[in-house]
């Protein structure tokens, strides 16, 4: 007689736990959606700055989010724009995407790392703004650049963006 109450739990306890809610995204934006720029609060930190052609910088960018939790997966884009012409920063090679989930009021960051070009040279890129984009998006917020030219790899700048980092805890 004992068995067929313990059994009668144990189906129940089953049948409640495959009714909740995983708390995984679903097409229509619930939790776990991917982090839209206009929700988050994006700012550039203290920049080790490159002080002449052939040395490197690092600019670190910290994004808080300010709406509904929200996932950052893949890397987040970056673009360097001379005014006449748009550059796309490649992801720092070896570099492996984590996915973050952000809760409200947690952060994440990343790098861009640069090699600074010659001043006026015609293999340097005379970026004037960094456009940031996050994963699954083209919006971007724009800063100015600030940090001298940066020298031309191939087609590109010599520069990288590194992976996203859960910031805090």
């Amino acid at each position: 007689m004992r068995a067929i109450p313990l059994t009668v739990t144990a189906l129940a306890a089953a049948l409640l736990l495959t009714a909740c809610d995983d708390g995984g995204s679903n097409s229509k934006g619930g939790k776990g959606s991917a982090c839209e720029i206009g929700g988050v609060s994006v700012q550039i930190g203290s920049a080790s700055v490159a002080p002449a052609a052939g040395d490197t910088g690092e600019i670190p960018v910290s994004i808080t989010n300010q709406s509904a939790p929200c996932t950052l997966d893949r890397f987040p884009g970056v673009v360097l724009d001379t005014g006449a012409a748009d550059a796309a920063v490649p992801v720092l090679a070896g570099a492996k995407a984590q996915k973050l989930k952000l809760a409200k009021g947690d952060s994440a960051s990343f790098s861009i790392g640069y090699v600074r070009g010659a001043d006026g040279g015609g293999k340097s890129l005379a970026a004037k703004t960094v456009k940031i984009s996050l994963p699954g998006s083209s919006a971007t917020r724009s800063f100015p650049w600030s940090y001298g030219p940066v020298a031309a790899k191939g087609k590109g700048p010599d520069a990288s963006v590194s992976a996203f980092r859960q910031a805090g805890d």
